[in-house]
């Protein structure tokens, strides 16, 4: 990953091929996509400071909420030596995610409800959990996964909106971290590239 002029760029590990008409660049010789931080919570997370990015190229990944993959399409450049587990439960999306993971052998797509991380328990081993998901249980669906798990790591996109739409969104992260047993090591509001929305990593020692 390359950050110039507070833009960020990722390896292309598919070189000629972009994903959702992110512009391609030539830096010393090697193709880099542009992330998009409007369309990505970790790529403004980024941009707006984050100081625990622990993705490596060897970091196996469950990623809740998956949506079309434009954020594991930058995951998948980045962790190319492991296993990127997309969990999804849009069938629609689930085809995109599919005809991405043709051609970027490392994402595998799991039609699936992150509320039930039984169905897909089997994945076995991973070092890192992301979430992104629009659901008012957010906070207990992250908990049943990391419970699961076990991560090293775990990053959480809290959508405070979807969670209650009359309460302040610092109110509602004060109230939502209360429901879990452990405490975030970094949160990041990532206004302006995505309002009502927080970015908590967390790091269970193991």
């Amino acid at each position: 990953m390359i950050i110039r002029e507070n833009k960020i760029y990722t390896k292309n590990l598919v070189p000629g091929s972009n994903v959702y008409g992110e512009r391609l660049i030539k830096i010393d010789g090697i193709e880099y996509r542009e992330w998009d931080p409007y369309r990505s919570k970790l790529a403004a997370a980024i941009l707006k400071g984050l100081k625990n990015f622990k993705f490596k190229n060897n970091s196996s990944v469950l990623y809740l909420g998956a949506s079309t993959g434009t954020t594991i399409s930058h995951i998948s450049d980045i962790c190319y030596e492991a296993e990127i587990y997309a969990v999804e439960i849009s069938k629609r999306s689930m085809l995109q995610l599919v005809e991405l993971a043709k051609v970027r052998k490392n994402i595998i797509p799991i039609l699936a409800d992150a509320n039930h991380p039984m169905d897909y328990q089997d994945i076995g081993k991973i070092d890192i959990l992301y979430q992104d998901i629009a659901q008012p249980n957010q906070i207990e669906i992250f908990d049943k996964n990391v419970n699961m798990f076990k991560p090293t790591y775990a990053y959480l996109c809290l959508k405070t909106q979807s969670i209650d739409v009359s309460v302040s969104p610092s109110k509602i992260l004060e109230r939502e971290l209360l429901k879990i047993p452990y405490r975030p090591i970094e949160i990041i509001d990532l206004n302006p590239y995505d309002k009502h929305h927080y970015f908590l990593v967390f790091h269970f020692y193991q």
